[in-house]
C-alpha cells in the first residue's frame, strides 16, 4: 500500500474511497463512516442522557511513511487546514525517508494515596520491604494481562507530606504494563483492590485510588528530517535556506517563552488529537498528560523541537501517549474500528507512532507557515469553503465562491453572499 496519493484532495468522496480500495487486497466496508459509526441506540449505552449523536469530518492524511511503512492517517477534526497541513509536511519528510518512531513499553501508573501517617519515612520503607509481596498480589489480580506478557512490573512509594491537614501523606505507585489497552479501567480496579492492604502496611488511611494521566513511562519519540529544497515555499522562492533558519528560530522561541510554547504545543495536538478522535481514544487524557509532561522541568516547554542540520532540519517530538487498540468504545464504535483498519494498526505501539508522527507533521507545517506567508493565508483559504457553504453554496459553486473569497482576501459571509448572488443570478439571501 502506498500513502503517496497525489491529487487526493481534488477527488470526490466516492473517488477517494475507490482509490484507497485500489491499494488494498480487499475493499473496505465504508458504511461505518456514512453515519459516523455510531447510532443513537448504541450511543445511549455509552454515556448518560443521550438525545442524539454529533459528527465530525473524518479524513485521511496522505504521504506518511513511518518506520519505512506507508500509512494512511485517519483524522477526525473540524478545523480547516489540519489534514492538508499534515499531508504536506509528511510529503516533505517522506523525501528523507519518513518519520522514525521509538515507542516505550506501555507502562501506566496507578496511585494509591495513604493519609494520616504518623511517620512517613517508616511508612515508605515498609512499602519498599513489602514490594515483592505486593507485586505478587497485584499480578495475581490481573492474570489475563500477565498471560499476555503485561501486568504489574513495579511498586514504589513517594513521600508527599510529613504533616499538614491530611497528616503524613505517602502515595504508592503501581507501574503496570497495559499491553495494547489504554489501561484506565484495569489500573483503577487494581488500585482499589490493593488499597486497604497498602494502607495497612503504611500505617495510614486510604485516600484516592486512581491512575495518573501523566504517563511519563509510556512515551513516543518521533524524529524526522527535511531538506531545504522541500522547505522552499515555491520553486522560484530560493533554495529553502531562509525557511530552514526561520523554522529553527521559531522552535527556539518556543523554548524560551511559555506563551509561545503553549501555542506551539497546540499545533502538535492538532495532529495528535485528530488521530485519537478518529480511532476512539481518550484524547482528553493524552492532552492532560502532554501538558503536564511539558512542565516536568519546572517550566513549560515545547514537546517538539527543530534544529538546523546542514542543508536541512531535524525535528524531534517526545511526549507521553497512552492509547489502546482493545477495550473501551472500540468494541461498539464501528467508525473507530474502521479507522484502525484504514491505518493498518495492529498494536497500541503502532497507533502511538502514527499519532506522534501526525503531531510532528502538523507542528512542522505550522512553523513553516509562520516562517513564510503567515498562518492565516493557507488556513483562511480553506476556511473560505466553510463560509461558502454557510451562505448556501452547493456543488461546484462552493469552490467558485471560495476561490473568489481567497483571491479577494476577504473571507466574510457578506462578500460570499454577494459572490453567490452574482454567480447564480438570484437575489442575496439572508443568513438564517
Amino acid at each position: 500500500m502506498s500513502s503517496r496519493l497525489p491529487g487526493f484532495y481534488r477527488l470526490s468522496i466516492a473517488a477517494r474511497r475507490a482509490q484507497v480500495d485500489g491499494t488494498r487486497t480487499a475493499p473496505l466496508d465504508w458504511t461505518a463512516l456514512d453515519d459516523g459509526g455510531l447510532d443513537a441506540a448504541v450511543a445511549d449505552h455509552l454515556i448518560e442522557n443521550v438525545v442524539g449523536t454529533y459528527a465530525l469530518p473524518f479524513a485521511l492524511a496522505v504521504n506518511f511513511a513511518i518506520d519505512g511503512n506507508d500509512t494512511l492517517v485517519p483524522m477526525a477534526v473540524e478545523e480547516p487546514s489540519i489534514v492538508a497541513a499534515a499531508s504536506n509536511a509528511a510529503r516533505m519528510v517522506r523525501e528523507r525517508g519518513g518519520f522514525t518512531a521509538e515507542v516505550s513499553a506501555p507502562i501506566v501508573i496507578g496511585q494509591i494515596q495513604v493519609v494520616g501517617i504518623a511517620d512517613v519515612g517508616t511508612a515508605a520503607r515498609a512499602i519498599d520491604r513489602a514490594r515483592a509481596e505486593l507485586l505478587e498480589r497485584a499480578r495475581a489480580l490481573l492474570p489475563r494481562l500477565v498471560d499476555r506478557g503485561g501486568g504489574p512490573v513495579d511498586i514504589t512509594a513517594r513521600v508527599l507530606a510529613s504533616d499538614g491537614p491530611d497528616g503524613g501523606v505517602v502515595v504508592v505507585h503501581l507501574h503496570v504494563d497495559c499491553c495494547d489497552a489504554m489501561g484506565a479501567n484495569l489500573v483503577n480496579g487494581l488500585c482499589e483492590d490493593l488499597a486497604d492492604e497498602v494502607a495497612a502496611i503504611a500505617g495510614g488511611t486510604v485516600g484516592l485510588r486512581i491512575l495518573s494521566n501523566l504517563t511519563d513511562g509510556r512515551t513516543v519519540t518521533i524524529t524526522a528530517r527535511v531538506d531545504d529544497q522541500a522547505l522552499a515555499s515555491s520553486p522560484d522562492a530560493g533554495d529553502g535556506a531562509l525557511e530552514r533558519r526561520a523554522i529553527a528560530a521559531a522552535s527556539r522561541f518556543a523554548e524560551l517563552d511559555p506563551y509561545r510554547a503553549c501555542t506551539h504545543n497546540k499545533g502538535i495536538m492538532n495532529g495528535v488529537d485528530a488521530v485519537l478522535l478518529a480511532t476512539g481514544q481518550d484524547w482528553r487524557a493524552v492532552e492532560a498528560g502532554a501538558h503536564a509532561f511539558a512542565c516536568s522541568s519546572g517550566r513549560y516547554q515545547p514537546l517538539a523541537t527543530w534544529r538546523e542540520d546542514g542543508l536541512g532540519l531535524i525535528g524531534r517530538l517526545h511526549m507521553p501517549l497512552a492509547v489502546g487498540t482493545v477495550g473501551g468504545a472500540l468494541h461498539v464504535h464501528r467508525a473507530a474500528r474502521t479507522a484502525l483498519t484504514l491505518a493498518g494498526v495492529t498494536s497500541a505501539r503502532q497507533l502511538a507512532a502514527i499519532a506522534g508522527a501526525a503531531g510532528l507533521a502538523t507542528n512542522l507545517a505550522a512553523l513553516r507557515a509562520l516562517a513564510t506567508d503567515g498562518i492565516q493565508r493557507g488556513h483562511m483559504a480553506l476556511h473560505a469553503r466553510v463560509v461558502a457553504r454557510a451562505v448556501g453554496a452547493t456543488g461546484e459553486l462552493v469552490e467558485q465562491v471560495a476561490s473568489e473569497l481567497a483571491i479577494a482576501g476577504d473571507i466574510k459571509a457578506e462578500r460570499a453572499r454577494l459572490i453567490l448572488a452574482r454567480l447564480t443570478g438570484h437575489p442575496i439571501q439572508e443568513l438564517p
